[in-house]
């Protein structure tokens, strides 16, 4: 049984032209220690559809499914009280911008033993014991004196490694990861990804892996779905999807690689799309 399965997700949101579909009938499924990637540009729905199964949607998105089950129960059927128990817990997300999903008028410290005590009940003494060691895993220098710092007085990189800490405080079997190298420098990209890759590893979690980056995506997944105006377009093992894509719009995605570029401009999505049916289903 997948970890996560989700069928037919729609997320619409009110406009003054109309109801506007974020998420258009996307179905997708993890299973326990894979790695799925979730790749588009950027508007593609990637992240929203993420974020209605974590419930953070705000209240003016409409969410429909024919299912959403997170080890074999429906968390669209579960009240808010029960869903704030699962997510943070058993479910945990890396936001996009880790500046600013942090609360800067609290101390990395602070925020991340209030997860520990929320969702593990944990005492003062074994809160800050837990903090210092997940700090030191995620790769903190210094991670007793780290706990009294506020944001703005690390790096974006060392926030991120505060957002890994925080995620995967209370051992999640899903971790969700949203662009989690975006704004990065190459080193540090690398040394997250590899963070990453070792905490799922040893823990055997489910990873989604949200990116437009198709370097990360042939680095980190099993298995790939490919979004666009916020529909799947297609859905593959990692090595097929780069031998061998099936959709138009997925090999536009790959022609515009760098390493794909022919003569004096790189390829565009809409240079290789002109004339395809970008909606076309594999």
């Amino acid at each position: 049984m997948a970890l996560l399965d989700i069928q037919n997700l729609t997320v619409e949101f009110e406009t003054a032209s109309g109801w506007f579909k974020a998420v258009d009938g996307v179905s997708l499924s993890v299973e326990a220690g894979e790695v799925l990637a979730i790749v588009g540009e950027s508007g593609s729905g990637k992240s929203v559809s993420m974020l209605a199964v974590m419930g953070l949607l705000p209240w003016t998105a409409k969410i429909t499914a024919d299912s959403m089950v997170f080890q074999g129960r429906d968390i669209m059927g579960i009240s808010p009280a029960e869903r704030r128990k699962l997510i943070g817990k058993d479910i945990a997300m890396i936001f996009q911008e880790p500046v600013a999903s942090l609360n800067p008028c609290f101390t990395v410290g602070f925020q991340i033993e209030e997860v520990l005590r929320i969702h593990m009940g944990l005492g003062k003494t074994a809160r800050r014991e837990r903090a210092i060691e997940l700090f030191r895993l995620v790769g903190l220098p210094d991670p007793a004196e780290r706990l009294n710092h506020f944001p703005h007085q690390m790096s974006g990189g060392q926030c991120q490694r505060v957002m890994i800490a925080m995620a995967i405080a209370c051992n999640p079997t899903l971790l969700i990861a949203d662009e989690p190298t975006t704004a990065l420098d190459v080193t540090i990209q690398k040394q997250i990804l590899d963070l990453l890759m070792d905490l799922q590893a040893k823990n055997g979690m489910g990873l989604i892996m949200i990116t437009h980056d198709m370097g990360v995506v042939a680095e980190t997944a099993d298995r790939v779905i490919v979004q666009y105006k916020g529909r799947k377009m297609e859905e593959a093992d990692v090595l097929s999807l780069f031998e061998a894509p099936k959709n138009a719009y997925t090999r536009a995605l790959l022609s515009a690689l760098p390493e794909n570029a022919t003569g004096d401009r790189l390829t565009t999505v809409s240079d290789f799309l002109a004339g395809s049916t970008a909606g076309e289903n594999a």
